[in-house]
């Protein structure tokens, strides 16, 4: 092993507390986008099963009508409007940085939050609906 292998093994850290690094805007971005993407995969067993339940009759349609009384139901309507709404905005920002814009740190700091800022934008328009 070479002299300057053993030096950046001696200088990598043994143990590495997550809950003392502060994260940039961008990674937390980053990682709320994989967590909207799982909360959907799992949101369109639940809105598939609304839709056919819907569609089954009338009788079946005012039974889900009548679920959106629920203050649960509706509070899980809106997080998976929430969810979609964050994937949509953060997913838009990931393809334009795929084009090369906002990759510098300033530029991808602003447009993370300028998305944050979209996004809860659109989780308060989407609970204003739903209830």
């Amino acid at each position: 092993m070479e002299q300057s292998e053993q030096n950046v093994k001696k200088q990598r850290p043994v143990h590495l507390d997550l809950q003392t690094i502060r994260f940039p805007a961008t990674a937390i971005a980053s990682i709320l986008h994989r967590v909207s993407g799982v909360i959907m995969l799992f949101a369109v067993g639940i809105l598939i099963w609304l839709l056919s339940e819907s569609l089954a009759s009338a009788e079946s349609f005012a039974g889900v009508q009548s679920l959106f009384d629920n203050f649960l139901v509706k509070f899980v309507v809106w997080g998976i409007l929430t969810a979609l709404g964050y994937h949509l905005v953060v997913g838009l920002r990931h393809i334009i940085m795929d084009t090369g814009r906002w990759e510098e740190l300033s530029s991808g700091n602003a447009s993370a939050k300028a998305a944050f800022v979209i996004a809860a934008a659109l989780s308060i328009t989407a609970g204003i609906w739903v209830w």
